[in-house]
């Protein structure tokens, strides 16, 4: 038996491929399916079943459309009725996978009411855990993304989850689909797989035992939810299209009614960007800033560097369900009029000391609580573009912003210098290294 795992860094997610006797299993496949299906015909592996362990909030799945391309059996929680065909997984019900191999769903909500990880035994010996989004590395599946009205409810349920998986034999492979860098995790998960032994050990959730104790740890400052996550699970239920073919068009300019998107890197937007445009930048990342940041699947023109490849930009854009790219723009010219400041961290630290400097945090809520400097605005960058500039921010005065590494700050920047703000963008640090900096100069 071998397990490959495709890593989506972006979203925090892992898909698993499981080829048994020439047999294959996929797990939580995204919806660019090419890569699992081609690393599969590589192997020369029949695709026998398709797994889904939950309605996935946090991307669109490729889960049927794979079963529908490979004629495989598609499998999802008895309890997730989506509007497509499927194999209810029933809890403790075996799936007989030939040669040996049996598919053991266990019922584990909390995460979500319908949440199933599938036990996977050879000749009658537990192997592997495919977790989904209960048992993770050193954390576990957040129980809040359904609304708060369940998320206490889900909490407790995920206590039982958790401690029903853990008590499985301790050399059995744990593979979750969330981990580190996911909002579905209640806290950053470290490494990407695990061994039920180890987090028996060394995962501070099975470390709680009084369920109710448990639901506190997870619901006391949860993070934000990105705002793409509410179309995630209608798609998922309904069923989405195949993923469309990356055909993006050269535009000479953005069409009217479009959001344009600047995603060459930042020190070039910081020299000019379209009015009104976004900067974010293309990283692994993207398409997760960008579903959050502007209206869910409206139409998108983006802004590429000459010989740019936007074929990652257009990607990640679909695995959350965002099919709406009209173009590119290879040369935005001399209406490229919206700039800003970068500075490293001697720059930026000199710059705030200047009497008119007024310093604008971006980070979220819980990272603020780890450091904070006194006289700080502070507004986490998806309320800035919902809520708006802070009113406490003078036009008139330069602004300089910091989050923790210059990613959101150069975000950030982008969007006050299209509303007329002057700011300067922490790059390559973050508010952690200016209060080290300050402190260092006070004692000096």
């Amino acid at each position: 038996m071998d397990i490959t795992s495709f890593r989506t860094p972006g979203l925090g997610d892992q898909t698993y491929l499981l080829t048994y006797e020439g047999k294959g299993v996929l797990v939580d496949p995204q919806r660019d399916i090419g890569r699992f299906l081609d690393a599969a015909a590589e192997r020369d592996v029949e695709l026998r079943f398709v797994l889904e362990t939950h309605i996935h909030n946090d991307y669109v799945s490729g889960g049927e459309q794979a079963a529908l391309r490979t004629g495989a059996e598609l499998v999802l929680p008895a309890a997730a009725t989506p509007a497509y065909r499927h194999t209810p997984a029933f809890h403790l019900e075996d799936i007989d996978g030939g040669a040996g191999l049996t598919l053991r769903p266990i019922h584990t909500p909390g995460h979500t009411p319908e949440h199933t990880s599938y036990l996977v035994l050879v000749d009658g010996e537990p192997v592997a855990l495919f977790s989904g989004g209960s048992l993770l590395v050193a954390s576990a599946g957040r129980p809040d993304l359904l609304g708060p009205e369940r998320a206490r409810s889900l909490a407790r349920l995920q206590h039982g989850s958790l401690h029903r998986l853990a008590a499985l034999p301790p050399g059995v492979g744990l593979y979750p689909t969330h981990g580190e860098g996911s909002f579905c995790t209640a806290s950053g998960a470290g490494r990407l797989t695990s061994t039920i032994g180890a987090e028996r050990e060394g995962n501070p959730m099975l470390a709680i035992d009084d369920p109710e104790e448990f639901a506190d740890a997870m619901l006391t400052a949860p993070m934000p939810i990105p705002a793409f996550y509410r179309h995630m699970g209608p798609a998922n239920t309904l069923g989405a299209p195949p993923m469309p073919a990356v055909r993006v068009p050269e535009l000479d300019a953005a069409p009217e009614g479009s959001h344009v998107v600047d995603i060459r890197p930042r020190g070039v937007q910081a020299r000019g960007m379209l009015p009104g445009s976004a900067g974010i930048e293309l990283d692994e990342d993207f398409g997760s800033w960008t579903g959050w940041l502007l209206p869910y699947a409206e139409p998108i023109t983006l802004v590429a560097e000459p010989g740019q490849d936007v074929t990652e930009a257009v990607t990640q854009l679909a695995q959350i369900g965002i099919d709406t790219v009209r173009g590119v723009v290879r040369h935005p010219g001399p209406d490229a009029t919206q700039t800003y400041e970068l500075a490293g961290l001697d720059v930026f630290v000199k710059r705030l000391a200047q009497p008119r400097a007024q310093l604008l945090d971006v980070r979220m809520p819980s990272e603020r609580e780890q450091v904070r400097l006194p006289g700080t605005v502070e507004r986490f960058l998806p309320d800035l573009f919902v809520q708006g500039v802070p009113a406490e921010l003078d036009p008139e005065r330069p602004v300089l912003v910091a989050c923790a590494s210059g990613r959101r700050a150069a975000i950030a920047a982008g969007f006050l210098a299209g509303r007329g703000y002057r700011p300067v963008a922490l790059n390559g640090a973050g508010i952690a290294e200016v209060a080290d900096a300050l402190r260092q100069h006070h004692t000096a």
